[in-house]
Formats: C-alpha cells, sequence, structure tokens
C-alpha cells in the first residue's frame, strides 16, 4: 500500500499573481521559481483543456512545506467570495509560525490587510490571529509563547 511520503504544498489560485505574491513575500517566504504553465500535461492534470496559467512556488526559509500561486489566463477564472468565513466550504485558511505577531499585524495593517476578528491566546502556548489577505484569503498567524 502506498503512503504520503510528505506534504509538499498549498495551491491558491488567484486573479491579482504580483499582489498576493509580494504579500506572502512580505510575510517571509521566498520565491523558489516563477513560470508559465501550458500545454498536454497541464491540460490533463488539472481537466481543463486549453489552459494557460502562471506560477509562483514560495518555500519558507530553509526549505519546508511551499505555497503554490496561480493565476489563470486561459480560461477566465471563477471568482470566490473574498469576504468568505471560516465556516464556509473549501480552503478555510494557510497559516504561518511568526515570531513577533503585534510586529507582523501592525506591518499588514499599514498595507490595508486586516483583521479577521481579534488576537487570541490559546492557553500558555499560542497566540493567534486572522488576517485577511489579499483576494480574501485568510491568513492565520501564530506566534508560540511557551
Amino acid at each position: 500500500m502506498s503512503s504520503i511520503r510528505r506534504f509538499d504544498h498549498v495551491g491558491i489560485t488567484v486573479a491579482d499573481l504580483d499582489r498576493a505574491l509580494a504579500f506572502f513575500v512580505g510575510l517571509g517566504l521566498e520565491v523558489e521559481g516563477r513560470m508559465p504553465m501550458e500545454g498536454e500535461f497541464v491540460d490533463t492534470v488539472t481537466g481543463i483543456p486549453g489552459s494557460r496559467s502562471e506560477m509562483v512556488m514560495l518555500r519558507p526559509p530553509g526549505g519546508g512545506t511551499g505555497l503554490e500561486l496561480s493565476r489563470f489566463t486561459r480560461p477566465d477564472h471563477e471568482p470566490g467570495s473574498p469576504a468568505a468565513m471560516s465556516n464556509e466550504l473549501g480552503l478555510r485558511n494557510v497559516m504561518f509560525e511568526v515570531d513577533d505577531l503585534d510586529a507582523v499585524v501592525e506591518r499588514l495593517a499599514a498595507d490595508v490587510y486586516r483583521l479577521v476578528g481579534g488576537v487570541g491566546q490559546y492557553e500558555d502556548v499560542w497566540r493567534m490571529a486572522y488576517v485577511r489577505g489579499p483576494e480574501g484569503i485568510i491568513v492565520a498567524l501564530a506566534e508560540r509563547i511557551d
């Protein structure tokens, strides 16, 4: 029986690739590669004949699980709700551990990215907040406090 060897990445489709890229690079992710994607392989895997997209793979410093951002140029994308809440079906959030939660939240607020709720504390272990990132992506930020 086959088993999973590792968790490689999460993929998110966006309309404005450069804006989403700037947001996640600003959080500290590093660009691993950027390329156009089209052809028989992509059509087969996505099930979208004649598709064309541009994708960027991001990873944390030192490697680890990545974040793939894609923008389809063909066919037109189907927009989701930019104000989706955590209880809606689909991708709930992308979470990152940070060193200084307050500083990150303050910096993102200066770039018009706001908290979804507030900063919460789980026991004496984590401080955490959800930020509404580009295109409504909920980004969970957590700081270990133990």
